[in-house]
């Protein structure tokens, strides 16, 4: 029985651990949009005004 609450209290501290990471992580922007640059090269730029 020791080591089922052991186990559930390692358990709750490593899922604790991942959701900080998580959380840090959306938190510096490390999920914002990483496509759009990617293909950016692929669209023609806008030609320069006539001034």
């Amino acid at each position: 029985m020791n080591v089922m609450i052991l186990l559930i209290a390692v358990s709750i501290l490593v899922a604790g651990g991942f959701l900080a990471a998580f959380l840090w992580s959306v938190k510096n922007g490390q999920y914002d949009d990483d496509y759009t640059p990617s293909v950016r090269m692929l669209f023609d730029d806008q030609p320069p005004s006539q001034s």
